[in-house]
């Protein structure tokens, strides 16, 4: 029988030992694989399981916070409308006392200048111009001035 062993033989058996070597490593290598993929898709099913909730849970939570800032915005435009409105009635206020003010403040003026030139002077006539004019004066004074504080208010 050794003597019926050729060369061609030998390689064939080779061939059929390394063969069977790869089959086994990779049916060994599948195995394992085999195993991570269940692992994993384990992994997978465990964490759909625990994050899903969660996702549901945090999605709930931004729909509320959603809803507070809705509020919080009504809120704040009530306020702003509440300002402006403020803000209107101080502005006729200020505009209704304005000239009254204006009007007494210029009297006041008219009547010291008026006074003072009388006393100087001695002519009723050009202490009644001199009282006019002071009181002119001031009230284009007092109206520069209410121009200047409403333009320095932002």
């Amino acid at each position: 029988m050794l003597v019926a062993f050729t060369w061609g033989d030998l390689w064939r058996l080779a061939l059929a030992v390394f063969l069977l070597a790869v089959g086994l490593s990779a049916a060994f290598v599948l195995i394992r694989l085999g195993g991570t993929v269940a692992r994993l898709s384990s992994f997978i099913t465990g964490a759909e399981r625990e994050v899903l909730p969660v996702i549901n849970k945090v999605g709930g939570s931004v729909d509320r916070v959603n809803d507070q800032l809705d509020k919080v915005d009504q809120i704040t435009d009530s306020a702003v409308d509440a300002a402006d409105s403020v803000d209107t009635a101080v502005r006729a206020v200020s505009m209704a006392v304005t000239r009254p003010v204006q009007k007494i403040s210029g009297f006041a003026a008219g009547v010291s200048y008026g006074a003072a030139d009388l006393k100087t002077r001695r002519s009723w006539k050009h202490a009644v111009q001199a009282g006019k004019d002071a009181a002119a004066r001031r009230e284009r004074e007092l109206l520069e001035e209410l121009h200047e504080a409403g333009e320095e208010r932002p």
